[in-house]
């Protein structure tokens, strides 16, 4: 593996500070894959201060905007043109298909061309003064220093949501990525570095949340935490970031429901509730995993789903035949075993799944079937939490105003579905449902031009978008006066 699997820290590739390190692995086989630094607050701080210095010096933020925007297009340029090796990481450090980390990285090369084209279109606002002879205006300016801290199921689509607006808007950073993903943040850091991102600007930490992700939300030289993940967490960050009123941008998950009225086309509703779901079995904030039904169609759509799930193809992420691939890690295995255990006991019926495959082939990793459960209400902890793996809860409703009172009975707000051929129906519906995403007769679609974010407890701000980039500035107002006199009231 060329990846030079080390820290990344005022320009330099360095060791942690302690000398500790983490074997990397393979979720297919357990097969160590790389080993990395292993951070704490020590290389933390260190990243700090090179940031600190960095932004306060001024030499990224008063770069020329379109010379940042041409640094984030050579990035871009230089995903594209070390995509299979960038995917060939994604699939060995997560589990995906290989196909599915393609299409990431696609993904992840259009966000830094969107943000590089977005990086010189903000000349600021004149607003109209009441006051004779004077101008007002409104400039944004970049918040500082940030640490961005990301999640282990999208390590670097999730991490270009976070660098490509912060480097657009002038300001510098330290990357926390997961602990157990941290391979393609490293490679696509190499590419920063080709592409010109200057010392001090870009920082990488490896390391444990409660250590290196501990710093960045508490230390008073960091002016902005991005974070991605659950919600203790982000709870335990908001607290932290207090010390300096920190500002913040947080996506804390979802438990996303999908509703499927009996007017819906049957076949593709059928298609993407699986896919809304299934894809990168079920690791994915926004998936589907509240499918809330229609009385009159129950019945005929779940044996729908429970004919195509008992088919699915399990395996490793470079066997083109494979369709779902393990989940992350023995500990999430356990957790996600410990949810349907709850779901059993809590009264759902346990209709396909339930448990790891019998496949020989199978057993190093840490597979667990495509699971479903019918009679689910909502005051089930399984209908309530996130699982974040492949398991359905279903639940039934025979009015629109049930279906999108099921939908709200939640803490979070992410995203949601509603598949009707009624347009007035859906929109009525979309309407009342609380959340930051609303597909109509799709599910799992985003991109770079729309913002992304929840309701509720699903988070504060928005990525992505023009509303993405704000989260890294700060408005200044500023009013010229052109014809100064004295007021003589003293």
């Amino acid at each position: 593996m060329s990846l030079k699997q080390q820290q990344y820290i005022n320009g330099k590739w360095v060791g942690a500070i302690s000398s500790n390190t983490r074997d990397i692995i393979n979720p297919f086989n357990q097969e160590v894959i790389a080993t990395v630094p292993e951070g704490n607050e020590s290389d933390a701080k260190a990243a700090i201060a090179a940031a600190r210095a960095a932004f306060d010096n001024g030499e990224w933020s008063s770069t020329p905007a379109t010379e940042r925007g041409t640094i984030i297009r050579k990035i871009a340029e230089l995903i594209e043109r070390d995509k299979e090796e960038l995917a060939r990481l994604e699939s060995l450090n997560t589990g995906k298909t290989v196909e599915e980390s393609h299409g990431d990285m696609d993904d992840i090369a259009g966000v830094f061309r969107y943000y590089a084209g977005l990086a010189d279109k903000d000349g600021g606002e004149l607003i109209d003064s009441p006051v004779p002879n004077s101008i007002s205006k409104v400039v944004r300016e970049p918040v500082g220093v940030c640490g961005q801290i990301t999640p282990w199921n999208y390590p670097l689509l999730q991490a270009s949501w976070k660098l490509a607006p912060a480097l657009a808007t002038g300001n510098t950073l330290i990357m926390k990525p997961s602990e157990i993903t941290p391979l393609t943040t490293i490679k696509v850091f190499e590419l920063m570095e080709e592409a010109g991102v200057p010392a001090g600007v870009a920082n990488l930490v490896l390391g444990a949340g409660n250590t290196v992700g501990s710093e960045l939300s508490s230390n008073i030289d960091v002016d902005l935490i991005s974070f991605t993940g659950g919600i203790a967490s982000g709870k335990k960050i908001m607290q932290a970031a207090s010390v300096n009123v920190k500002k913040l941008a947080l996506e804390l998950g979802g438990k996303n429901p999908n509703i499927i009225f009996a007017d819906a086309d049957f076949e593709t509703a059928v298609d993407q509730a699986l896919n809304g779901v299934f894809f990168h079995a079920g690791q994915i904030c926004s998936a589907g995993t509240r499918l809330i039904l229609e009385e009159s169609i129950h019945d005929e759509f779940v044996n729908a789903l429970v004919e195509r799930v008992e088919k699915f193809k399990l395996g490793s992420g470079f066997d083109e035949d494979t369709q779902m691939g393990p989940l992350i890690s023995s500990e999430h295995l356990a957790k996600v075993e410990r949810y349907v255990e709850t779901g059993i006991k809590e009264g759902a019926t346990l209709v396909v799944g339930g448990s790891r495959p019998e496949e020989p082939e199978l057993q190093n990793g840490f597979f667990y079937l495509p699971t479903i459960f019918t009679d689910c209400t909502t005051d089930m902890s399984i209908v309530q939490d996130e699982a974040f793996g492949p398991v359905i809860t279903v639940e039934k409703f025979r009015t629109e105003e049930e279906a999108v009172k099921l939908a709200n009975d939640s803490i979070y707000g992410l995203a949601g579905g509603v598949w009707t051929n009624d347009i007035v129906k859906a929109e009525r519906c979309v309407a009342k449902m609380r959340m930051g995403t609303v597909w109509i007769n799709d599910f799992n679609v985003y991109f770079p031009h729309a913002p992304w974010g929840g309701f509720k407890q699903s988070g504060i701000g928005r990525e992505l978008g023009r509303l993405g980039i704000e989260e890294y500035t700060e408005t200044k107002h500023i009013f010229q006066n052109l014809k100064p006199e004295p007021i003589n009231w003293f």
